[in-house]
C-alpha cells in the first residue's frame, strides 16, 4: 500500500514521529511511543536494547537536531499495513550528521496508533 493512501491517523503518527526526532519534544514523544515500546540496534555488532524509559531519558538529555541546525529531510520509504491494528513503516531522516533508516512497528491500541518497536540503523553521512 502507498503511504499516501494510509489511514490519516497513521500519517499523523508518522508526522509526529518526524517532529519528535527533529525537535526532541517530550510531550509529543509520549503521544508517539507506547510506554511498553523498545528501541533496537546492532550498530556496534552487539544488540542495543532501550526500553521506553531509557530511550526517553536519552532524548531528554541531548540537544535536538533542530538546536544543532541539522537539515530536515524526512521521508517514508515503505509502508505495509498487515491488519486494522498492525502496520510497518520505514522512515528515513537526517539527524546528528547521519542518514537514519528505521523500521517502526506500529499498533492500534487504546483508540490510537503507537510506535511499539523501533529498529534503527545509520545508513550514511550527511
Amino acid at each position: 500500500m502507498n503511504f499516501e493512501q494510509a489511514d490519516p491517523a497513521i500519517k499523523k503518527l508518522i508526522s509526529d514521529y518526524f517532529d519528535v526526532m527533529h525537535f526532541q519534544d517530550l510531550v509529543l514523544f509520549d503521544k508517539v511511543f507506547h510506554k511498553n515500546c523498545s528501541l533496537y540496534s546492532t550498530q556496534t555488532g552487539e544488540l542495543s536494547l532501550r526500553p521506553y524509559d531509557v530511550y526517553r531519558e536519552a532524548v531528554a538529555n541531548r540537544k535536538s537536531p533542530a538546536e544543532l541546525g541539522n537539515e530536515r529531510k524526512d521521508q517514508v520509504l515503505l509502508f505495509d499495513q498487515v491488519s486494522p491494528t498492525l502496520a510497518l513503516v520505514k522512515p528515513q531522516l537526517q539527524m546528528f550528521g547521519g542518514i537514519m533508516q528505521d523500521y517502526l512497528n506500529i499498533v492500534f491500541l487504546d483508540g490510537q496508533w503507537w510506535v511499539m518497536a523501533k529498529m534503527w540503523e545509520k545508513v550514511g553521512d550527511c
